[in-house]
């Protein structure tokens, strides 16, 4: 037995020397590419002399290009070489991180996006796509560590092979508090929705733990490759359902080489605005539902709380007033015209001066209707009384006006009932919620832009000239796109059983011209009407073409704990999509009860105390945010501990996870989102009830 023992160690050794040697021809050529790449930047730079505005431009586009090509090379200096296709007739090609070259143009590294490189995902052994042997390379900076091979064609009996599971292996590491990426790992059903067409919309189903959400990054990171000057210029929004989940998973896309994709969280989706915090269920279903529309819509025409109620100006010795009914018919005459708020300033202007003209005619001779329009509409007293009765209005002016009972009634008549009224009502004018963002962006759109002044229209007569590719290039160097961007390329959306209407139509404006790649599992919605939800989605996405995937393999939880949680939800929802779990640990969930709710903190803590020990990862403390103050105080402060609300642990995953009061929860929340909570563990589960 040692004798085998030792001739398996030996022939591991061997493959790894083997697989060091090349690595090591790659990180020269790498050194040499970064050195040549880092001599172009700098002489870009010393080209100063440059004055014509052409010769400048493409100065900037040089030194852009160089500056890229320094931080792509190092975006991906670790783990660069992380495969190897061993193919018949002896042909070799390793797959890494990028595409490499030789000085003589020899291939030493495939990019793992090629399509030269798809059989190290997609072969098995019915369809081994000419795979004699796939090894994954896993190191440690520049040294190889250790190869695992998988066999695909049975007839072969003289080429080494070594160790049995780089998907176990890669499933069982620790978690560390970030996303990580799985290039190197990625299944072949996960291969063929990252894979789809850019165009149309994408639709990824499957249970917890299938790999929905790294699949989607990288995605992004594969359609980038395959055309860039179209995703890159102009751009890639990704979004995900919070600001937790967001800091999750923003380093897998430099981790492939890639930074030109925008990341939000739905509470960022409105320019200035930061959302982190939730309204109870109630309220956030009442705020998305697409009854909202309505209710905004008349919002955006009432008028402004400190509106003037009258006008009084005097002219050629007359005093001209217009009292409160009449400057309200005004105004609704203005609207009834149909232009938003914002643009029709002008129109309500002229609304005023035609009212005060019909007052002043039948008691000043000679009058000049031109005249009198100029005169009058150029005095201060008549432009200060149009900016206060006619306001060029933020949505951030308008929407916590509705925390007035009497307003809100006002615009919400025939779309709320007044218990919804009162409900929404009492949920404004403080913090914004992370159900207020897509109102507010409703709003942006209701109020419309005010017309542009005269001097903004062109410049000094002369249209501004560009062209295409100062266009293009400008655009490409914006990776950080702003909030309200509206022209993507493409569009992702993860956890997308949970948007609400009002947030699809958010979504859907920031994607008119887009293609998209939509991300989510039915059984773990926490929106309560999925056809309304279902329908804004359809309304978002368009009549594009639609490809369907779906995952079926469960990678994240232990069989002990996807069980569990499996026969949870299938109690609820008979109809649940359950994947298969692939991994076993033998360690069963366990359940503890405390004799009253002063007792659930300090358990909570003592339970996530032993877990530390039990896990080199970390452990999450899931809790409903009413009792975040109490666990807080009770917890440690280890780095590894992490305290979240259930909608915010979405997507995200823990070695072990402590839950506090499930069953309260689920009363709080849903049994889907108690599926979610169940869910997030890859090691260990605990329940700390209340009895």
């Amino acid at each position: 037995m040692t004798g085998q023992s030792t001739q398996k160690s030996t022939v591991r050794d061997a493959e790894i020397a083997a697989e060091q040697a090349h690595v090591d021809v790659v990180y020269r050529r790498l050194e040499e590419l970064r050195t040549a790449a880092t001599r172009r930047e700098r002489a870009g730079y010393e080209h100063r002399s440059a004055a014509v505005p052409g010769a400048q431009f493409e100065r900037d586009v040089f030194v852009y290009n160089a500056a890229k090509r320094v931080a792509d090379i190092d975006a991906q200096h670790e783990g660069l070489v992380f495969g190897r296709l061993d193919s018949d007739g002896g042909k070799v090609s390793h797959i890494g991180r990028l595409g490499l070259r030789d000085a003589a143009y020899r291939p030493l590294l495939l990019d793992w996006r090629a399509p030269a490189a798809a059989p190290f995902y997609q072969a098995t052994p019915s369809d081994r796509k000419k795979v004699v042997r796939r090894r994954v390379i896993r190191s440690v900076g520049q040294r190889v560590v250790d190869v695992t091979d998988d066999l695909l064609d049975a007839d072969t009996t003289d080429m080494p092979v070594v160790g049995d599971g780089a998907l176990m292996a890669a499933l069982t590491r620790k978690r560390t508090g970030q996303m990580r990426d799985i290039v190197a790992t990625i299944q072949a059903e996960q291969d063929a929705a990252i894979r789809a067409p850019g165009r149309g919309a994408t639709l990824i189903s499957g249970g917890p733990g299938t790999g929905k959400t790294v699949v989607a990054l990288h995605r992004a990171a594969y359609l980038l490759y395959s055309d860039r000057r179209r995703f890159e210029g102009a751009g890639i929004l990704i979004v995900g359902p919070s600001s937790v989940f967001m800091k999750y998973i923003e380093r897998v896309l430099p981790s492939l080489g890639e930074d030109a994709a925008a990341l939000y969280s739905l509470g960022d989706l409105y320019p200035g605005v930061e959302a982190t915090a939730r309204d109870r269920s109630r309220v956030a279903t009442i705020k998305g539902s697409a009854r909202m529309r309505k209710v905004l819509s008349r919002a955006a025409r009432l008028r402004p709380l400190d509106a003037p109620r009258q006008l009084s100006i005097v002219y050629k010795g007359e005093v001209l007033r217009l009292d409160a009914a009449e400057l309200d018919e005004l105004r609704r005459a203005v609207h009834a015209k149909g232009a938003k708020p914002n643009a029709a300033k002008t129109e309500a202007g002229r609304a005023l001066l035609v009212a005060l003209w019909r007052l002043a005619k039948p008691r000043i001779e000679n009058l000049v209707p031109a005249e009198f329009s100029r005169e009058l509409g150029s005095r201060n007293e008549f432009l200060g009384f149009l900016d206060k009765w006619w306001p060029i209005l933020k949505p951030t002016d308008v929407l916590p006006t509705l925390s007035d009972r009497d307003r809100l009634a006002a615009a919400a008549a025939g779309a709320l009932s007044p218990a919804e009224v009162d409900t929404v009502a009492a949920s404004l004018g403080g913090e914004y919620t992370v159900s207020d963002v897509p109102l507010l962006d409703e709003l942006n759109q209701l109020l419309g832009r005010p017309p542009r002044p005269p001097s903004e229209r062109s410049n000094g007569g002369v249209a501004e000239l560009s062209t295409t590719q100062d266009r293009h290039f400008t655009r490409a160097a914006r990776a950080h796109r702003g909030a309200d961007y509206d022209e993507y390329a493409h569009i992702i959306v993860d956890e997308a059983q949970d948007l609400s209407p009002m947030q699809w139509r958010m979504l859907g404006r920031r994607g008119q011209l887009a293609g998209w790649t939509i991300v989510g599992d039915a059984a773990q919605s926490s929106w309560p009407d999925p056809a309304e939800s279902r329908a804004a989605q359809r309304h978002a996405l368009g009549s594009g073409p639609r490809h369907r995937f779906h995952l079926s393999t469960n990678y994240r939880n232990s069989a002990e704990i996807f069980d569990y949680a499996a026969n949870i939800i299938r109690r609820s929802v008979p109809d649940a999509d359950i994947p298969d779990a692939v991994r076993h640990t033998g360690t069963d969930p366990i359940i503890t009860t405390v004799g009253d709710r002063a007792s659930l903190a300090p358990a909570v803590a003592a339970r996530a105390a032993a877990e530390l020990s039990e896990v080199e990862g970390t452990v999450g403390v899931i809790a409903s945010p009413r009792i975040h103050g109490a666990l807080a105080e009770a917890l440690s402060d280890d780095p590894r501990i992490s305290l979240v609300g259930p909608l915010e642990s979405k997507g995200l995953e823990y070695d072990a996870v402590v839950i506090a009061d499930f069953d309260g929860l689920v009363d709080e929340y849903t049994i889907r989102v108690g599926y979610v909570v169940l869910t997030r563990a890859t090691q260990r589960l605990v329940r700390v009830d209340v009895a």
